[in-house]
C-alpha cells in the first residue's frame, strides 16, 4: 500500500482538506467516505481506510467549516445548504480524478447527501452506502421523540426544560444527552478515541452543527429539519447497501424510505450496535462492507 497521501481542494474560492489510503487508478473503485454532521470531521470513519488493503483507494474528507477545511465562523446562516455540500462533494469527485469510477458511502447526515448524489445518476458511481442514515430529517425529529420518551425517567423532562431556556450549553443538559448518546450513538464505553476527535471537533467550531443541525442529535432545530431526500430516491440506479444498528438513533423508520424506493436495495442490521457499527462491531462491519463491495467488483467485471 502506498503512504497515504493528503492536502487541499480548491473549493469556490475555499479549501477542502482531503486523504487517501491506497493507490488512485490501480484498478478498484475509490471509496469516498461523507461524513455525517452536518459539521463533524473525518476522524470517526478512519478505520475505514483498512479497505484500501484489499485494493480499495479510501478517500477521506473534512467539509467545509470543519476539520481541516476553510472554517468559516461568520457565514451567513444562508451560506450553509445541502446545495453547498453536494457541490463540495461534486468538486472533490473532479478534482481527485475518479468521477469514472468510485463508490460512495454515506454515514448519518452524510447518507441523504450521498444518496441525493446518487439520484444525480452519476456515470461513474459503482455503488451506494448509506449508512446509519436518515432519509428526512421531519423521520428523524419524529423518530427521536420516541426515542427520548423511553429514556430513564426524568431524563426527557430535563433535556426539554433546557431546550426551552436555550441552556443547552448547561452541564445537566450535556449529562442528560449522554445517556441518549451512550444508548443510541456509540454503546462502547469509554467511546473509541476517533469518535471523540470528531465529538471536539465539533466542539471547537460548532457554526454548521448548530445552525443545521441543531445542540445535539435529538433537537434538531437547524435549517436541516425539514429537509428530505424521499423524492428523489427513485432516480437512485447505482447498487445500495443500508446499514444500521438494533439500537440505532436512525431507526428502521427512518431509513425505510431508502430500501421502498431505491431499485436495487438492501439492509443489514449490527444487533450490538447503535449509530457507529464500524466502531462498534467493526469485525462484523468489515465484513459486511468487503462483501458488498465485491459483489460491485465482480459486477463491473461483467459490464
Amino acid at each position: 500500500m502506498t503512504p497515504d497521501d493528503k492536502g487541499v481542494l480548491p473549493f469556490q474560492g475555499f479549501e477542502t482538506w482531503y486523504r487517501v489510503t491506497g493507490r488512485i487508478g490501480a484498478g478498484r473503485p475509490a471509496l469516498v467516505v461523507v461524513h455525517g454532521g452536518p459539521g463533524s470531521t473525518h476522524d470517526y470513519l478512519l478505520n475505514l481506510a483498512g479497505l484500501a488493503a484489499d485494493g480499495w483507494p479510501v478517500v477521506h474528507y473534512d467539509q467545509i467549516g470543519n476539520g481541516g477545511s476553510t472554517h468559516l465562523p461568520d457565514a451567513e446562516p444562508g451560506f450553509w445548504t445541502p446545495e453547498l455540500f453536494l457541490a463540495e462533494l461534486d468538486n472533490l469527485v473532479t478534482r481527485l480524478g475518479i468521477a469514472d469510477n468510485y463508490v460512495l458511502f454515506g454515514h448519518s447526515w452524510g447518507g441523504p447527501l450521498a444518496a441525493r448524489h446518487a439520484a444525480g445518476r452519476p456515470t461513474g458511481l459503482r455503488g451506494l452506502v448509506v449508512a446509519n442514515a436518515p432519509a428526512s430529517y421531519p423521520l428523524w425529529r419524529r423518530e427521536a421523540a420516541r426515542l427520548r420518551a423511553a429514556l430513564p425517567p426524568g431524563t426527557d423532562a430535563t433535556l426539554a426544560r433546557h431546550e426551552a431556556a436555550g441552556t443547552t450549553g448547561s452541564r445537566e443538559y450535556q449529562a442528560a444527552m449522554r445517556v441518549f448518546y451512550d444508548r443510541h450513538v456509540c454503546r462502547v464505553s469509554p467511546w473509541p478515541r476517533d469518535y471523540v476527535a470528531s465529538f471536539y471537533e465539533i466542539a471547537n467550531d460548532p457554526t454548521v452543527y448548530y445552525t443545521m443541525n441543531g445542540p445535539s442529535e435529538f433537537h434538531v432545530v437547524g435549517t436541516l429539519r425539514d429537509w428530505s431526500v424521499v423524492d428523489c430516491l427513485a432516480g437512485i440506479t447505482a447498487p445500495t447497501l443500508v446499514l444500521s444498528g438494533r439500537h440505532d438513533e436512525a431507526t428502521p423508520a427512518t431509513l425505510q424510505p431508502f430500501l421502498d424506493h431505491i431499485p436495487d436495495s438492501r439492509w443489514v442490521v449490527f444487533e450490538e450496535s447503535s449509530h457507529l457499527p464500524h466502531l462498534e462491531e467493526p469485525e462484523r462491519f468489515t465484513a459486511v462492507l468487503r462483501g458488498f463491495l465485491a459483489e460491485l467488483a465482480e459486477e463491473h467485471s461483467h459490464a
